[in-house]
């Protein structure tokens, strides 16, 4: 479970590790799933990883590796977003990697979101492309392509 507490200023703080995907988790898994909150006052620096579910409602400066991510109302990442499960309801300038991406009405996504399934909710504003992708493609991501400039 991942427990923040504070600002985290230097990027040594936290645990890096590359992710790996798995196809939609069996009802079983997705209920016992471990949550973890980002509150409000509190921004991160760096990349954020659990096995869980990871609710950001503060800040992320950096990279978020989840089972599933919620990014809820006044949250944002400026990163890159790694997850099976991703529910966007804030803002995201940065890249999606998700087997599964819900944009809801209140999402502000500048970046590309690499999906296999997307839900898009009126309203959403999407400032960029959102690539679709096989499944095969998420389970043999080992490191994140470069982004071009």
């Amino acid at each position: 479970m991942l427990l923040a507490v504070g600002l985290l200023t230097e990027p040594e703080h936290v645990r890096m590790s590359t992710f790996s995907f798995r196809t939609r988790p069996k009802a079983s898994e997705e209920k016992s799933l471990a949550i973890s909150h980002l509150g409000k006052a509190i921004t991160v620096n760096g990349v954020l990883d659990t096995d869980g579910e990871l609710r950001i409602h503060g800040r992320v400066l950096g990279r978020v590796n989840a089972e599933r991510l919620v990014i809820a109302p006044g949250g944002s990442v400026e990163g890159d977003v790694v997850a099976t499960d991703a529910l966007i309801e804030g803002r995201l300038n940065g890249r999606i990697f998700a087997i599964n991406v819900t944009l809801e009405s209140s999402a502000e996504i500048t970046g590309r979101v690499f999906h296999n399934t997307i839900t898009v909710a009126r309203g959403a504003r999407i400032d960029e492309r959102m690539p679709w992708r096989p499944p095969s493609y998420f389970e043999t991501l080992d490191q994140l392509p470069e982004t071009r400039e």
